[in-house]
């Protein structure tokens, strides 16, 4: 019994060896997961360490938030090199960030877990987004170095806005306590 074993492992191993072998990589699930450019590995270590779907929700609303107010900081403080460049990859990051938070709603929606807290959260923030957006639209400056950036950050953000509030619907509702 014991060499019927010994002798299954080493059969496996001798496989997975052989498949290293011939592909030249390791399988999917060894292989590092892909990080975001927008990211710091500091953010991509606090998505990464979030142990729910809610928590990562929350945590891309806040990277969100912080690239708008860079992207502000840059344009009342402009720096004296790549300005423009700044500027986009702000705005793009924001973009981004929203963009993965709407993509963890739908997740969340789709194995039914507790996303109450990130989907009101998001709905909130996304308003709160495009009153500022919008008021870069009109009278920001330096506008024509961001114009497209900035057109698909609200279009993004509206998007946000319309999944979180579809999202409001779909989301399970809290518990309620019965009384005895």
């Amino acid at each position: 019994m014991k060499s019927i074993s010994q002798f299954a492992r080493w059969a496996c191993s001798a496989a997975f060896l052989a498949c290293f072998a011939l592909t030249g990589a390791p399988p999917a699930a060894a292989r590092a997961p892909q990080d975001k450019d927008y990211l710091s590995s500091i953010e991509a270590d606090k998505i990464r360490d979030a142990e729910t779907t809610n928590e990562r929700i929350v945590l891309f609303l806040n990277f969100a938030e912080d690239r708008l107010k860079k992207f502000q900081y840059e344009l009342e403080h402009p720096s004296a090199n790549k300005h423009e460049d700044i500027l986009n990859f702000l705005m793009n990051a924001y973009s981004g960030c929203l963009d993965d938070a709407a993509d963890l709603v739908q997740l969340g929606i789709h194995k039914q877990e507790n996303i109450r807290k990130g989907v009101d959260l998001m709905a909130s923030k996304a308003k709160e987004f495009l009153v500022v957006l919008n008021k870069l639209s009109a009278e920001g400056a330096d506008r024509e170095l961001y114009k497209e950036n900035l057109a698909d950050a609200i279009e993004g953000t509206n998007d946000a806005l319309k999944e979180a509030e579809q999202a409001k619907m779909k989301v399970a509702p809290p518990p309620v306590r019965r009384k005895n």
